[in-house]
């Protein structure tokens, strides 16, 4: 499952101007917090999502939730806000969602970063559970990504097409004849599942029309639907016209054996549209590992440790459908590539206690996971395109009771926020227990705002790892213009700040005071000679 808060994210231009990268290079800096191998240079409208620098939104929903926060927690999710991670469309008109597009991908293009959107309102999306909502029908779904697209036009843009969108389709039969659970009565039962593919071809064409924008389908996850049964409903979602697909969207499943899980799906694809026609089933799959390489000797293969081909535990190791691939292709090569969400992955699946509750929801908050991965769209994975932050680390999977009535998560011992909503405690874990390790910011600004009628002054204090002569920047509200700084220098371009100084010499008064017209507002990201932050 994927919870998430049915909103659309709508911000006035003026406020989601480019951040960070766009400012570093008005002066000349480099910007450390790269996500990705390649210099924040403009992207190429051709090069797609591979080698691109992710956009940081500098008035993201973590930036929002901290201005609600204080000590540890506030530092949390400032640090959480200074990484990419994707920016969810949930609700709303055609038009307003393709206002709030444009907003986004304006801002990205004007720094040459790629914008991380995700599109998730299906009708009847996650079968009415944490995250029920979407379009009322086909009909609005389809103009709904019209406008989508149109907020996109001709700039490039990364698009992770519906979460659970093939996982969770009402009243689907799959390819052994089960019916899934998903039976929605308000969903008529011989039209669903023909819809939901029909909504997605239409979204995979529209957005695939344009000239810079790259498009994913849902692949579900490593612990999910096996590899033949995923295969056939990206092929009748439309995968062979997107770029491919995504795995572990807000899931917890092990890098590794995501890449293992992603390369069988290609190279399922690649047999049952080019070698076999429809021969879903000779596709070797997680949940039983036999092949040439085991003679044939097969378990299914545990989501609690990484996968290699050499592991010498069998339910571990993957060359026994390694090899399997191998005898079945021949020399036909897979081509579908794919992302994974990285963002909450870094100690892998949480190991429920068994037994100790009705439903065990490991999707659902589990406790003690760590970060993933940081972005990166430079993986040494030839299909992998990216490793991406899907899912915004800190924001709830919804109020878990596994099973039990409730209120409180009884594996945590607290009530859980809603869905999307900021999870102080959660945050706090993802850092800690971070795998790779993640280091704190370093350097803090204290901002006091004295207001006045239509204008005010702010003193400004750096404090951390500042240089001799410093350059801040910052985004502004729309409508407010910063007008000058004592013993500073300072450009504004559009919605962007930069206040150049040096550092205060013993017994001087405070860094700089800036002079502002508009009402007074804290930024709600500070970068210090291109790093952020806390504040």
């Amino acid at each position: 499952m994927t919870p998430h808060p049915a909103r659309l994210r709508l911000r006035s231009r003026g406020r989601i101007l480019a951040l960070g990268a766009v400012a570093a290079l008005a002066i000349g800096l480099a910007v450390p917090l790269s996500t990705g191998a390649a210099a924040a240079e403009e992207v190429d409208a051709d090069s797609g999502l591979v080698g691109s620098e992710l956009y940081v939104n500098p008035w993201s929903t973590t930036l929002e939730a901290a201005q609600s926060l204080t000590g540890q927690a506030r530092d949390d999710a400032q640090l959480l806000g200074s990484i990419a991670s994707a920016d969810w469309f949930t609700s709303g008109t055609p038009a307003e969602v393709e206002a709030a597009v444009d907003d986004v991908v304006t801002a990205a293009a004007a720094q040459g970063r790629m914008p991380v959107l995700v599109a998730y309102n299906l009708p009847f999306r996650d079968c009415a559970q944490y995250s029920a909502g979407g379009a009322a029908d086909t009909a609005a779904y389809a103009a709904w990504i019209d406008g989508f697209a149109a907020g996109i036009g001709d700039r490039a843009a990364t698009v992770i097409l519906e979460p659970d969108g093939l996982g969770i389709i009402p009243h689907y039969v799959t390819l052994d004849g089960q019916h899934e659970w998903c039976q929605p009565a308000e969903v008529p039962a011989d039209t669903a599942a023909a819809e939901r593919f029909a909504q997605l071809n239409h979204a995979v064409d529209a957005i695939g029309a344009l000239p810079a924008a790259s498009v994913y389908l849902d692949g579900t996850g490593a612990s999910w639907l096996n590899v033949g049964e995923i295969s056939d409903r990206l092929i009748k979602g439309g995968v062979q016209d997107a770029d491919g697909f995504f795995l572990n969207a807000s899931n917890y499943q092990f890098t590794a054996n995501s890449t293992a899980f992603g390369t069988w799906i290609s190279q399922c694809l690649a047999y049952v549209t080019e070698v076999n026609p429809g021969d879903f089933g000779s596709c070797g799959n997680q949940y039983w590992n036999g092949g040439p390489a085991n003679d044939w000797t097969g378990v299914a293969i545990s989501q609690y440790s990484e996968w290699s081909a050499d592991a010498a535990d069998p339910a571990l190791n993957t060359s026994g459908v390694d090899s399997r691939y191998e005898l079945i292709l021949g020399g036909v090569e897979a081509t579908t590539h794919f992302v994974i969400d990285t963002s909450r992955n870094g100690l892998g699946p949480w190991q429920y206690p068994v037994g100790a509750y009705p439903a065990n929801e490991d999707w659902c908050n589990p406790p003690d996971r760590g970060l993933g991965l940081r972005p990166d769209t430079t993986t040494d994975v030839p299909l992998v395109d990216a490793y991406l932050w899907i899912k915004v680390p800190g924001e709830s999977d919804g109020k878990c009771y596994r099973g039990t009535a409730g209120p409180l998560d009884p594996e945590r011992g607290i009530e859980d926020p809603a869905a999307g909503q900021w999870f102080v405690e959660q945050a706090r874990e993802l850092i800690a227990l971070a795998d790779p390790p993640i280091a704190p910011l370093d350097c803090h600004v204290a901002w006091v705002a004295d207001p006045a009628e239509s204008s005010f002054s702010a003193t400004v204090r750096l404090s951390g790892a500042v240089a001799d002569r410093w350059t801040l920047a910052f985004a502004v509200p729309e409508g407010q213009t910063v007008t000058k700084a004592t013993r500073a220098v300072v450009v504004q371009d559009d919605g962007i700040v930069t206040v150049s100084g040096a550092t205060k010499k013993a017994g001087n008064a405070p860094d700089t005071v800036i002079h502002a017209k508009g009402a007074a507002s804290t930024p709600w990201q500070f970068l210090l000679d291109g790093l952020a932050c806390t504040s």
